[in-house]
């Protein structure tokens, strides 16, 4: 109760929750077991008993460090044990009491670092609903890699996503108009408009006077970085798109398209071009949790690395400019479209193979029998099956596989049939039996008497035959199409 309730571990909706549900009286005890059939662990000396998943699940993440430790030779308690070692959980809030009650007490017991924190997120909705497959909004990862950049998808998460228990709703038109707004419109158009005009003469040697630009949204850090530790993304997002919706009407307003016209006044281009491209760094480094590839180009651009926090402090100045290369393109709704379109073709794939794996239909009897050449329907036509009704069967005497059959095709209609099921059916369970005969088969002469016809079997043989039988309402005579 006191790691739940000390307001640091927790979001406090979340450890009231846990008071509310469970902390209000002693807790119980928690059967870490159960009985097969069960998926998971079975535990070694309790044959036919599994660990709960939810126990032996948390403990992953101990062996994956576990793992890393062995592949880097890093010392696995320091990572465990170490109370300077923070450990962070980031997970969904339908398995919140496993890892707020289930998996602290664990780690207690066992003489483990508690976790510093464990961050709790609500569910994912597509435009107001639950992901579904059949509308194509349970989008893959690597479906949507297919159509869109991993960069846009980062971002709107981000601008949605505060430090609560909140659903999250991907709504494709505001994830379209977003991204473009944002990104495209004003972050990265503080760089395309302005990169081109100097990357021949570079930045200016002194930072310009920009009437206090770069310093307001230096002291920003501060606040946009506590947003980002608080887990407030949105808060962050915000704070960022501020400070460039105060940097673009500078560049509207300076037209460097149109100081670069004049000859007189390309101090005032270099000034105005390194104003802004000092800007749109500084707001690259804002985003760089966000957006790594944004701030690869950016490091390509300006020939210096964002490597900390603090290099959104001072401006750079007196250095080349690389010649600017197109940074990030606007959302295309026929990309999403795509998208969609992409994921309902897999998920009508998905549910025909899982409706043929539900059967777990072998094809082992294809492998034993393939598949007889092509015929024509003039070839189907020329078989006259029909629908026929055991009336008598009998062993044939001397016969090791054979049993005569007397089949009635309606009215006065009969053929005599000898069949090769005598290994696989009693003659008095065949009696009333429907079945599918071949009717206009030419009869065959056989020591025991003619044969008039075929009954339709399927099966290798032996005690492995399986009468055709048509389904119910059927009736003798009638021919099968």
């Amino acid at each position: 109760e006191e790691w739940t309730q000390s307001g640091e571990h927790l979001q406090l909706e979340v450890a009231n929750y846990l008071k509310g549900h469970f902390l209000h009286e002693p807790l119980l005890d928690w059967d870490i077991s159960r009985p097969a059939p069960y998926f998971g662990f079975e535990i070694p000396d309790a044959p036919g008993n599994y660990w709960f998943v939810w126990f032996d699940a948390p403990i992953g993440y101990m062996a994956s460090t576990q793992q890393y430790c062995e592949k880097t030779g890093d010392d696995f308690e320091r990572w465990w044990k170490d109370p300077d070692t923070e450990v962070h959980h980031f997970i969904g809030k339908d398995i919140t009491y496993f890892h707020t009650l289930f998996w602290p007490a664990m780690l207690k017991v066992a003489g483990f670092n508690l976790p510093t924190k464990v961050h709790i997120h609500g569910f994912l909705t597509v435009d107001g609903r639950k992901m579904s497959k059949r509308d194509g909004t349970f989008v893959k990862a690597a479906t949507y890699l297919n159509h869109l950049d991993p960069e846009y998808l980062r971002y709107f998460y981000c601008s949605k996503l505060g430090n609560g228990v909140d659903d999250l709703d991907l709504n494709l038109d505001d994830f379209i108009a977003k991204v473009n707004s944002d990104l495209v419109g004003k972050v990265v158009n503080l760089a395309s408009r302005t990169a081109k005009f100097i990357s021949e003469i570079g930045l200016s040697a002194a930072y310009p006077d920009d009437g206090g630009l770069f310093e307001s949204a230096a002291a920003a850090g501060d606040q946009i970085a506590d947003a980002y530790e608080n887990c407030e993304f949105n808060k962050a997002m915000r704070l960022i798109m501020e400070l460039a919706d105060q940097a673009n009407p500078f560049v509207e307003n300076s037209q460097p398209w149109v100081l670069r016209k004049d000859p007189a006044k390309q101090q005032e281009l270099q000034d105005v071009c390194t104003i802004a491209l000092n800007l749109f760094r500084q707001l690259v480094v804002y985003l760089s949790p966000v957006l790594p590839e944004l701030t690869g180009k950016a490091n390509e651009l300006f020939g210096v690395e964002i490597s900390d926090w603090s290099d959104s402090q001072s401006p750079i100045t007196g250095s080349q400019i690389a010649k600017f290369k197109h940074m990030m393109q606007r959302v295309d709704i026929k990309d999403v479209e795509a998208m969609i379109d992409e994921t309902k073709d897999e998920a009508a794939a998905e549910e025909t193979q899982s409706a043929a794996n539900e059967h777990q239909d072998s094809d082992q009897p294809l492998k034993d029998e393939p598949l007889a050449e092509e015929c024509t329907i003039d070839d189907f036509v020329k078989v006259d099956l029909r629908v026929a009704r055991i009336v008598a069967a009998q062993h044939v005497e001397g016969a090791d596989r054979l049993l005569q059959l007397t089949l009635s095709l309606g009215g006065d209609e009969t053929r005599n049939v000898f069949a090769g099921i005598k290994s696989a059916y009693e003659p008095e369970e065949l009696i009333g039996r429907l079945v599918v005969c071949v009717a206009n088969l030419q009869p065959r002469k056989m020591r025991f008497g003619v044969s008039e016809g075929m009954i339709t079997a399927a099966g290798p043989g032996g005690s492995d035959v399986f009468l055709l039988a048509p389904d119910s309402g059927a009736q003798p005579g009638q021919r099968v199409h």
